[in-house]
């Protein structure tokens, strides 16, 4: 089962993944409607729910506005499962879900989780970590309270600084559990607790954004006055190392983002071979542009829509009919790497543990059945698998 309630997502999703019927086109919150569609025991509900109340577009309205509340919808849905529901959980969202109104939102959140018996992890994750994009999210994974998930540590219920929680979640990598975040998990007192999986960060280093950038001249350029505009609009600094690297005959391959800096529009180039978190493309701003320096000319132009799969990890997912959708698509989408890190290291182990070990004293063996471990969502999308 998979819902989201924008149809040009549907489309897309089903460009990938086929017409079986098993996408459902409606509200989150119509939960009849949802519980209906949904066979026997699934083994993961995720929950990418959109991020613009948690984000800097969102004004900071939080679970306050009308978006990302719908959060709730999802437990809702969860909760109308009863002993169907399933026995792990995932959320993601932006790195401000942590501080969105002040961490109350996040707390709200692991609290309903909790209260439906799952015990909580949560760490961040930078798609940089993966390709070349800048892209830190949050996610949160919830397990049944009557499992012993393997290789996860419990919070000591007394609370104690050298329990063996506390130490794991102490010497992670703070690119992956952040001082905020830990700050948060120790303030939070949840009925089921919290818990804490071995989840490394990734050693290798990703391409350079060069090697998902095409250059050949089949690409849409801008005629040489869009080029000389967006090089006016760089500062100083960034103007200076791009006519350097072209005067040297160099060859640079970057990404701009245009901001709105001191009243002024400016064209913000990055030079350390990460292009700019994708965006959904709403308005000049939140469009990436491509840059290259080659053989001693200045080239620019709008990143592709492959470009945009390329830096999703999904270099060969089915492009949609128009550029425009394909943009959303990708922008509000997940990084599939990222998940699969997830997968390999919390998800399948815990799912193996499901069902070879028995609940405790009094529980029964889960029925779950395993998830695709490819399976990608948008940041608007409830998903059970």
């Amino acid at each position: 089962y998979a819902n989201d309630v924008d149809p040009k997502k549907r489309g897309m999703y089903v460009g990938r993944f086929g017409d079986d019927g098993h996408f459902h086109l409606g509200d989150v919150w119509d939960t009849a409607g949802v519980v209906a569609r949904i066979d026997g025991r699934p083994g993961l509900a995720t929950a990418s729910f959109p991020c613009v109340d948690l984000s800097l577009a969102g004004r900071g309205r939080g679970f306050e506005g009308t978006h990302s509340s719908t959060f709730f919808g999802f437990v809702r849905v969860l909760e109308e499962l009863g002993e169907r529901r399933p026995p792990m959980v995932l959320l993601e969202n932006v790195a401000g879900f942590l501080t969105s109104a002040g961490g109350k939102d996040f707390e709200a959140a692991a609290k309903a989780l909790a209260g439906l018996g799952y015990r909580l992890d949560a760490f961040t994750l930078d798609a940089a970590m993966f390709v070349p994009q800048s892209r830190p999210r949050v996610f949160v994974v919830g397990v049944d309270e009557r499992l012993e998930p393997a290789g996860a540590v419990a919070q000591s219920p007394q609370g104690w600084f050298g329990d063996a929680w506390s130490e794991r979640v102490e010497a992670a990598d703070r690119r992956i559990r952040p001082p905020r975040l830990t700050e948060l998990m120790r303030s939070i007192e949840l009925p089921t607790g919290w818990i804490a999986f071995d989840v490394p960060a990734p050693g290798q280093r990703p391409a350079h954004v060069a090697q998902v950038i095409d250059r050949d001249d089949g690409q849409d350029w801008w005629d040489e006055a869009a080029v000389s505009k967006h090089r006016d609009m760089m500062h100083d600094r960034h103007r200076e190392r791009v006519d350097a690297a072209s005067a040297a005959g160099e060859t640079f391959v970057g990404t701009i983002f245009r901001r709105k800096r001191d009243g002024r529009t400016r064209a913000e180039v990055r030079f350390d071979g990460v292009a700019g978190c994708l965006r959904t493309p709403r308005g000049g701003s939140a469009r990436q542009i491509v840059i290259v320096v080659e053989g001693g000319r200045l080239r620019m132009r709008w990143m592709s829509p492959r470009e945009y799969a390329r830096l999703q990890g999904a270099p060969d997912f089915p492009l949609a009919p128009n550029v425009v959708q394909s943009l959303f698509g990708f922008g509000d989408a997940v990084c599939v790497p990222a998940v699969q890190w997830i997968d390999r290291h919390v998800l399948s182990p815990t799912f193996a543990e499901s069902t070879t070990r028995r609940r405790k004293p009094g529980g029964r063996q889960p029925d779950a059945r395993p998830a695709p471990a490819d399976h990608a969502g948008g940041e608007g999308k409830e998903h059970v698998a």
